[in-house]
């Protein structure tokens, strides 16, 4: 089922396609590669990525599949190729909340992508109807920290994380109207 891409002005947001996935645990990097006609970062997936990220995503997008709007989408420069990966952590009805994620490769970070994609899944969430967006970040993730910020994201209060250990969960209300 086809998704649409999100556009930004140095980015595209385009679904991560359960194929490609599949291919990516696998073990299979060339057919993931031709599936999303795009070449992958050498970083891209890591064994956090491949153990669980991947997985889950994979599982989701199988139970939802409408829903695919909702989930792991290639961050990707007009210039550069795949600079990360961001998207929500599954449908709001299925996690819960609308909450976003993301992710910059090493060599592409210190250059805006992880706020530009941000801020473009934010507005996104807010045009399907969402009133408030999350974020869970590392209280040691300084840009990570500066992103949700710069974006008018609050912190409302702390979680623990079974993989990640201790995350600040900020959240940002739609605007009036």
């Amino acid at each position: 089922m086809p998704v649409s891409s999100i556009r930004t002005p140095r980015l595209e947001l385009i679904p991560l396609d359960p194929i490609a996935i599949r291919r990516l645990i696998e073990g299979d990097r060339p057919e993931a590669e031709r599936v999303l006609g795009r070449i992958l970062p050498d970083e891209f997936p890591n064994r956090y990525e491949l153990d669980g990220f991947l997985p889950i995503q994979l599982d989701r997008m199988e139970q939802s599949p409408r829903r695919r709007g909702w989930m792991a989408r290639l961050m990707v420069s007009d210039e550069l190729g795949v600079v990360g990966h961001g998207g929500f952590h599954g449908p709001p009805e299925m996690i819960g909340r609308a909450e976003i994620g993301y992710t910059v490769f090493e060599p592409f970070r210190g250059r805006g992508f992880a706020k530009e994609a941000a801020g473009a899944l934010v507005r996104w969430a807010f045009e399907q109807g969402e009133k408030k967006v999350f974020a869970a970040v590392s209280p040691d993730n300084a840009p990570s920290l500066a992103v949700v910020r710069a974006l008018g994201f609050q912190q409302v209060g702390t979680q623990q994380d079974e993989v990640d250990g201790l995350e600040l969960v900020f959240t940002v209300d739609a605007p009036p109207g």
